[in-house]
């Protein structure tokens, strides 16, 4: 026993941690694993969650409608939502004037103007296909400086504050951000758009 003092006291050692570890196992056996694997399950479920939006895509785009998209959603994947964009899609506006990797907040409206009839009033629509633009609306969030000075009640100072303040969501954040005064907000809500 002299000799081998050593590999006992180890053995045994070795055998008390041995059953502690099984006397750990039944003791948490006998506690429902079930509450704990469901409580664990719930918020692994509410951190995975992503948060989502609404956005409406309309005009010349396959199938307009109304799309819930990943909330770090872009321009471009509203219109990949919504098919891509139709044969009577004016290119040459979206080149222009839709930047594609904006972010689209929720709400928004993405509007893609056909060939012949533009938003910012700059063409004359083609009537020999037989689109008639009732009304040409100035988008806030894209239209150029001249393009904003061209509006009623609109001065360069303004329009400086307009482009300052970009994005917006609403035409009415021009009044909540104190862009514009009452009385010039009435003169051109009807001209301006925020898609």
């Amino acid at each position: 026993m002299k000799k081998n003092w050593l590999a006992l006291c180890l053995g045994i050692l070795g055998m008390i941690f041995f059953a502690y570890g099984l006397i750990g196992i039944f003791s948490s056996g006998n506690s429902s694993p079930e509450n704990i694997v469901f409580q664990s399950s719930e918020e692994n479920t509410a951190s995975k969650e992503v948060k989502t939006i609404m956005v409406d895509v309309e005009g010349a785009v396959v199938n307009p409608g109304i799309y819930k998209l990943p909330e770090s959603s872009r321009i471009q994947d509203g219109l990949v939502a919504a098919g891509g964009l139709s044969a009577a899609a004016d290119r040459e506006y979206i080149a222009k004037n839709l930047n594609l990797a904006t972010k689209l907040p929720d709400g928004a409206k993405v509007y893609i103007p056909p060939i012949g009839v533009t938003i910012n009033g700059g063409s004359v629509p083609n009537t020999s296909s037989g689109d008639v633009l009732a009304d040409t609306l100035t988008n806030i969030n894209s239209a150029s400086e001249s393009q904003l000075d061209g509006l009623p009640g609109v001065g360069p100072v303004t329009v400086q504050k307009i482009v300052a303040g970009r994005p917006y969501n609403s035409v009415d954040e021009l009044l909540s951000k104190k862009i514009v005064g009452a009385k010039v907000f009435d003169q051109i809500k009807g001209k301006i758009t925020t898609y």
